[in-house]
Parts: structure tokens; C-alpha cells; sequence
């Protein structure tokens, strides 16, 4: 969000981490290229990224224009300019944010207390159904059967994005309460239901497909023979952790059905692929080959449909 010193608001919103790193530099290199004196009035001006902490913001009162760290890149809030005299205020405000972090109690003690229930949205795969006793979350199941009752039909079914407003209220439901209707009138707009289930995924700490199997699943696409490169996907699928292969057949059954019903949502396994595909799986550090690593994500995402009851099939099959 970039807000003027004239009051103009403009908000540049992307889920591709390098795509928002680019447009903050492009905006403060703007910035610093201005005369002296405007640009110490622009010193209001923001660029704020996903999931700020109060800890993180903290470590950016320290700063002055410095280029943020890479693993910083997603939380933290870069104040483009700001004049000296902003340095007392500056000071009081981190004095007290230092207290009061201070005297937070930990989440394991509001947890411990019952303050705070255990969270759906940003839980490992494996504790929210060890929670739930179960090897599928069911929140990815409730999503999957309303999207497959009233939503097999709309075009652009999980490409268009819903408001993303009523999405973070619906992932607040989620993380705080116990029963869910996705019927309820408040999530009519089925994008809704497919931009929560998407959000889900993407904010797992760990993707569905497990950072040690990525270079390998990259690699299995690479293989030129059809049949030797199914093969080797069955088999690392089948090593999967039963949270992540039962979470994983569900849901790409559920997008087969998606992608059958191509010539009226207009979704074919491509598109799915190109949707789905940074979503599920990528590497736990980003390096120079993002474009390249898309390319295979997608691919990927798009074999696993196209070839469903091969790979997800019994060995019988």
C-alpha cells in the first residue's frame, strides 16, 4: 500500500515474492532520484508486505534505507524517507514496542491457558491433522465438497480471485472457531471458498510437496520418456509423509473434476497447473532459477492430473 502526501492511496498486491521486492525497489529508486526537497516530504510513504510482526518492525526502525534481507523480505515494513526530525518520535515508539513484547506472554502459554486456539491457517500439515486425528484437514475437505457442489461450473473456478476481504474474515472464522458452514450465506461467492482453500495451502510453513522432495519432483519431470517419467512420480509420491500424499490425492482428484469440466469453467490441466503450481511446491530458498523452477511447477502439477490414476492408482492398476 503507497499512500502520497496528496492522499492518494495505491495498492500493488502479488503472491510472487520477487515481483514485490521489484516493484519496491523501482519505487524508492523513483523516490531518491526527486529533488532533495520533495523527496523529504514523501517521508508518509510506505510499501507494506504480507505478515508484519511487531518484532520484525522493530528491526526496520533500525534502518535507513537499507535494502532489506532476503529472508526479511516478506514481513517487513520499509519506511522509503523520513526527515530527522522523525527520530525522537521514532525512539518512543521503539522504546514501546520494546515493552510491550516484553511482556507478552508466549503463544504456548495462551495456548496452555486456552486463550488461544490452535491454528488452521500457518499450522504444519502434519500437526493440524494430528489435531484433528485425522491424515486430510477438514477444512480442505469442507472447501473441496462446496466447490464441487455449486462450483464445478463457474468460469475461471479457481483462477478468479475472490474479495480478499471476506477471505481473511473466513480464515479468521477458521482459526477460531470449531464448526464451519461454508453454506452460510456469507460465503455465497464460491471464489471466496477457492481463495480461502488457495490461502491455505500457500501459508503452510512447509509446502504440501516437502522442500526435500522438490529438486527431486523437478527432476522426475525432466525425464523425456512418458512412461518412465510417470513412474518416477508414482514412486515419490508414494514416499510421501500420509499427511501430504492423502491431503494430495484429494485434492487433485478434486481438480481432475475441475479440469473435466474444461469446456464450461474454461480450467484445462494447464491452467490448473499454472494456478496451482507455485502454490504446492517450491524450494526452501529462492535462487536464480525461479523462472525456470515455474516452468517445472506447473508442468508438474499438470502431469499429476493429466495422469491421475496412474500415479495415485493401486499398484494393481
Amino acid at each position: 500500500q503507497i499512500t502520497t502526501v496528496s492522499g492518494n492511496e495505491f495498492l500493488l498486491q502479488s503472491d510472487i515474492d520477487f515481483l514485490i521486492l521489484d516493484w519496491f525497489h523501482a519505487i524508492k529508486n523513483a523516490i531518491d532520484r526527486l529533488p532533495k526537497e520533495r523527496s523529504c516530504t514523501s517521508r508518509n510513504l510506505e510499501f507494506k508486505l504480507r505478515r508484519s510482526s511487531s518484532i520484525e518492525l522493530l528491526n526496520s526502525l533500525d534502518t535507513e534505507s537499507k535494502e532489506p534481507k532476503p529472508e526479511h523480505r516478506k514481513s517487513l515494513i520499509f519506511r522509503l524517507n523520513y526527515s530527522a526530525s522523525d527520530t525522537n518520535d521514532r525512539n518512543r515508539v521503539k522504546s514501546r514496542l520494546k515493552k510491550f513484547i516484553s511482556r507478552r506472554p508466549s503463544l504456548k502459554t495462551l495456548q496452555e491457558k486456552g486463550l488461544i486456539k490452535d491454528q488452521i491457517f500457518g499450522s504444519h500439515l502434519h500437526l493440524v491433522c494430528e489435531h484433528e486425528k485425522s491424515t486430510v484437514p477438514q477444512f480442505v475437505r469442507l472447501c473441496i465438497k462446496a466447490v464441487e457442489r455449486r462450483g464445478l461450473d463457474v468460469d475461471g473456478i479457481y483462477r478468479v480471485s475472490g474479495n480478499l476481504a471476506t477471505i481473511q474474515k473466513l480464515r479468521f472464522v477458521v482459526n477460531q472457531e470449531e464448526k464451519l458452514n461454508l453454506d452460510d450465506s456469507q460465503w455465497e461467492d464460491i471464489h471466496v471458498v477457492t481463495g480461502a482453500l488457495k490461502m491455505f495451502f500457500r501459508e503452510l510453513p512447509e509446502p504440501l510437496f516437502p522442500y526435500c522432495f522438490f529438486e527431486q519432483f523437478v527432476e522426475a519431470i525432466k525425464i523425456q520418456d512418458n512412461a518412465t517419467r510417470i513412474k518416477s512420480i508414482r514412486s515419490l509420491v508414494k514416499k510421501l509423509p500420509r499427511p501430504n500424499h492423502d491431503t494430495m490425492k484429494i485434492l487433485f482428484e478434486h481438480l481432475k473434476k475441475i479440469a473435466a469440466k474444461e469446456s464450461v469453467n474454461l480450467m484445462s490441466t494447464q491452467s490448473l497447473g499454472i494456478v496451482f503450481g507455485p502454490t504446492l511446491l517450491r524450494p526452501e530458498k529462492e535462487t536464480g532459477n525461479m523462472a525456470v523452477h515455474m516452468l517445472y511447477q506447473n508442468q508438474i502439477v499438470e502431469l499429476m492430473l493429466s495422469e491421475y490414476s496412474k500415479i495415485f492408482g493401486s499398484e494393481e492398476d
